[in-house]
């Protein structure tokens, strides 16, 4: 793995933060823990970590405001832990930038690979630095991870850039859900994740580049099969 990567796990039940946290210590990894969003933030600015493990449900503030405090402020990877049934939150919390969403009773097993799945991607599988793509009124550069859309610096999520990068890096080939969500994700199989995050986050980037999100000509829409890059 490298050097020690750090883990902040966010959750107001201290049994799930124990278990949590025993799991990652096996695992190799720092892990830090805190009960509540006042707390995630003091540790978040002191130790930087390189994950943060957030349970929606926290006592003093909505773990989807945190989420967004993060985004705002950072590109770190966040997983989303969530209640069954709480479709909403998980779909609010893709849109907020979340990497990933676990569903309330889970496998802590599942939860490691989730973990090392993302951190792998994140710090190995970034598009080479000296490359540059220009199509049209868009600039994608992988040095900077700036986009320019029709002359306008566009903000992207990591995963938003990373999505980006793999559909224009391949103009006119059509990728499925399944294919961006091996390729970006890198999950080879995810039923229980389904496709919701492939088509949040194809939403959002539609919504920053597209001169007319509801007719879409750059990310364009293959009926049937998926998604793919119009030069």
């Amino acid at each position: 793995m490298g050097s020690v990567q750090s883990v902040l796990v966010v959750d107001d039940e201290a049994l799930v933060r124990d278990v949590v946290v025993r799991y990652l210590d096996h695992e190799g990894f720092v892990a830090r823990q805190a009960a509540d969003a006042a707390q995630a933030r003091e540790m978040i600015q002191e130790h930087a970590p390189c994950l943060v493990i957030l349970d929606v449900m926290l006592p003093d503030v909505n773990g989807l405001d945190l989420c967004r405090w993060i985004r705002d402020s950072s590109e770190v990877p966040v997983i989303l832990l969530t209640a069954r049934g709480e479709e909403q939150d998980r779909i609010t919390g893709l849109e907020l930038g979340a990497d990933d969403y676990v569903v309330k009773p889970f496998s802590p097993r599942e939860l490691m690979v989730r973990v090392k799945t993302i951190l792998r991607r994140s710090h190995r599988d970034h598009p080479a630095a000296h490359s540059r793509l220009t199509t049209g009124g868009l600039t994608i550069d992988a040095q900077t991870r700036e986009v320019t859309a029709m002359g306008r610096t566009v903000g992207l999520t990591a995963k938003e850039f990373e999505l980006l990068w793999c559909l224009a890096s391949y103009p006119r080939v059509v990728f499925s859900r399944e294919q961006l969500m091996a390729q970006v994700w890198g999950y080879e199989e995810a039923p229980e994740l389904g496709t919701s995050t492939v088509t949040v986050h194809v939403r959002r980037l539609r919504e920053k580049i597209e001169q007319d999100p509801s007719k879409p000509r750059i990310i364009t829409t293959v009926w049937g099969v998926g998604y793919r890059f119009e030069p």
